[in-house]
């Protein structure tokens, strides 16, 4: 079993930074690769980025160029750093964490954008 904890969520204004962080309960170097979703209301759950057990990073290309997605295997945590944030990245905030072909997902944390 595999419990992912989100924190960093919060309000920010437009064009202003985030991090969020998300701490796995076991080590990250189990995991086959991490990633961070995002959800609003009455839509799917969408892909914002992942990073490789290697450290190979992809984005969805809506955050290509404004956020960053690294791991401290150390720590057993995976960020998500966000920049020049716009209000469309209004979302709840998901942490994913791949096992074999089993996802493991965080809580949520909110992320608010205000104009």
């Amino acid at each position: 079993q595999v419990q992912l904890v989100e924190s960093g969520g919060g309000l920010v204004q437009a064009g202003g930074t985030r991090r969020l962080s998300c701490a796995a309960s076991r080590s990250t170097f189990s995991f086959n690769a991490m990633a961070w979703y995002r959800q609003t209301p009455g839509k799917q759950r969408e892909l914002v980025a992942t990073i490789s057990l290697r450290g190979s990073a992809n984005y969805a290309d809506s955050v290509k160029g404004r956020f960053t997605i690294s791991r401290d295997d150390a720590k057993n945590t995976v960020y998500l750093q966000m920049s020049s944030l716009k209000p469309e990245d209004t979302a709840v905030y998901y942490c994913n964490a791949q096992v074999g072909l089993t996802p493991y997902w965080g809580q949520g944390t909110q992320v608010t954008v205000s104009s």
